[in-house]
C-alpha cells in the first residue's frame, strides 16, 4: 500500500483489511510529512519508508518487505477509494490457479460521481487503447486495486519508480503472456485531496509518465 500524507484514510482503510484474511500488511510511506507511518504501525502494517517521491517508487520499496511465503500480493491505495469487500473477487482466480494478475476496472454503474477526475479518465481511455492497438489486448482501466501472483510479480521485473507503475504492470503481464482477469468494482470518493489526479500539475506528471512507460516498451519483444 503507498501512502503519502494518508493518516486519515489509513485509519478506514487498514481496520477493513486487517478483518480480510490473515496475511502481511506493508505500507510504502512516500515520505509523508504528517502521522501516516505512526498511525500504520499502530494499526499492525510494517512500514517502510521511501523518500523518493513517486507511486511506484513507494510500492518498489515495500515490495522488497514481502516475505517469501506470500503467494498473491494485493496491491491497494490508502485514500479508502477501493472496494476491499470485493478483495476476495481478484485473490481467489490466483488461488484456484485460473489468473495471473486480476485488476479491479473502476467503470461499475456504482463509481460515486466525481471519484475519478475528467483527466483520469481521458487518460485511462488514451492509455488503453493505446495497449490495445499494440498488443491487443482490451484493458478497461489503469486501477491500482489489482492482485498479482507472486511469481508472476518477480517475473515481469517492474522498473518503474513514477507514475507509470500500473501502465507497466498490465504491459508487462501481456509481454510475459500471463493470464489476465478484469472485474468491475465500486470506486469511492477518497478521503482527502489527490496528489496525482487533483490537481493540474499532478495529472500532467502522471499523463507524462504513462505515455512515456507506454512508448519505451511499445518496440520490445
Amino acid at each position: 500500500m503507498p501512502a503519502l500524507n494518508e493518516e486519515a484514510s489509513l485509519r478506514v482503510v487498514l481496520p477493513q483489511i486487517a478483518a480480510l484474511a490473515p496475511g502481511q500488511v506493508i505500507v510504502g510511506d512516500n515520505a509523508s510529512t504528517d502521522d501516516t507511518a505512526n498511525v500504520a504501525r499502530s494499526l499492525g502494517a510494517e512500514v517502510v519508508h521511501e523518500p523518493q517521491r513517486g507511486y511506484g517508487a513507494a510500492c518498489w520499496a515495500a515490495m522488497g518487505r514481502i516475505r517469501p511465503d506470500i503467494d498473491v500480493v494485493l496491491f491497494v491505495d490508502a485514500d479508502a477509494s477501493d472496494d476491499l469487500s470485493r478483495a476476495h473477487e481478484l485473490v481467489e482466480p490466483i488461488l484456484r490457479g485460473e489468473a495471473d494478475l486480476v485488476i479491479a476496472t473502476r467503470d461499475a454503474p456504482t463509481v460515486e460521481a466525481g471519484a475519478l477526475s475528467p483527466q483520469q479518465r481521458f487518460g485511462n481511455w488514451l492509455a488503453t487503447r493505446l495497449i490495445r492497438l499494440r498488443w491487443g489486448y482490451s484493458f478497461r482501466d489503469l486501477g491500482p486495486f489489482r492482485a498479482i501472483r507472486r511469481s508472476s510479480l518477480d517475473a515481469i521485473a517492474m522498473r518503474d519508480r513514477a507514475f507509470g507503475w500500473t501502465v507497466e504492470m498490465q504491459i508487462r503481464a501481456l509481454q510475459e503472456g500471463l493470464r489476465v482477469r478484469q472485474v468491475s468494482v465500486h470506486y469511492r470518493r477518497r478521503i482527502g485531496q489527490s496528489k496525482i489526479g487533483g490537481t493540474i500539475r499532478g495529472s500532467f506528471k502522471a499523463g507524462y509518465w504513462i505515455l512515456s512507460t507506454i512508448g519505451r516498451h511499445w518496440f520490445r519483444r
